[in-house]
Order: structure tokens, then C-alpha cells, then sequence
């Protein structure tokens, strides 16, 4: 079976650490693929947050995520401080990619790469909105 490849950018916008907590683990002993996208989560609520957005509040529209892939490095455990390296690219008409890079900085393990698509959205239409002007500058694109 062929593996996803996933690249790591250059330079990331934001770095935060999260460490791994017992309830994250599964039934291995090691952090889940569950709660692996759980603390991306709050890597991407920390990065919004730091430059004025949430992900209800997206410089106007919310945020919905429509696709994830993880490309797993290597195992973390309980106690682990991880640190979560986020850049956002590829704006699109309604999105954006966001790129994750894991890390254990006390070995300097790799622990994933993740990359999730995040569409503007209206949740009292249901429907996609135009990507704002305060994500299409978050991804590094001039204002269209």
C-alpha cells in the first residue's frame, strides 16, 4: 500500500506547545489518532487567536473543516510536550489549507504532519462563504 506523503513548509507562522495528557492515549499506550486532531485543534484555536480570529469568527464568516490527512512520524506518550509548528496556505474561493508539523522537542522526534482544509461557512445558511479578506491575508495572498 502506497503512504501519503505529506512535505513540511519551510517557515511556519506559529508555534505553540501542548503536552500529551493520559486521556489522550489509546489502547497502545500512545497518543490516539483521535486526539492527535484534538490538539491540532488547539494548535489552530491558538494560532487564530493570536491574530484576532476564531473559528467562528473568521474576520466574518465561521470556519468548517472538510478533509484531514496525517501522516504519523513517531509516537508520543503521556507527559510529552509537543510542539505544534502551523502555517496557512493555498487560499482558495471559500478555503485555505492549513499545515501542522509535530515535534518532541526534548529528542527532537517527529511525531506527524497534518494538513486540514478549513471552507469559510455560514452555519445559519449551511452553506460556504467567501473566503475573508483576514484569512486570504493570514495565508500570505494579497487581498483580491
Amino acid at each position: 500500500m502506497p503512504r501519503l506523503t505529506l512535505t513540511p513548509v519551510t517557515a511556519y507562522d506559529f508555534a505553540c506547545t501542548l503536552t500529551v495528557r493520559t486521556t489522550d492515549l489509546n489502547y497502545g499506550g500512545h497518543l490516539g489518532n483521535d486526539r492527535l486532531l484534538a490538539l491540532v485543534q488547539e494548535a489552530r484555536v491558538a494560532f487564530l487567536a493570536e491574530r484576532g480570529l476564531s473559528e467562528l469568527n473568521a474576520g466574518g464568516p465561521s470556519l468548517i473543516m472538510a478533509d484531514a490527512a496525517v501522516v504519523y512520524q513517531g509516537e508520543a506518550f503521556a507527559g510529552d510536550a509537543l510542539r505544534f509548528e502551523v502555517a496557512a496556505r493555498e487560499p482558495g474561493r471559500v478555503g485555505f489549507r492549513l499545515l501542522t508539523r509535530v515535534t518532541r522537542p526534548a529528542d527532537g522526534a517527529a511525531i506527524a504532519l497534518v494538513e486540514t482544509g478549513l471552507v469559510c461557512f455560514d452555519y445559519a445558511r449551511r452553506r460556504p462563504q467567501p473566503l475573508s479578506p483576514a484569512l486570504r491575508a493570514l495565508c500570505g495572498a494579497p487581498a483580491s
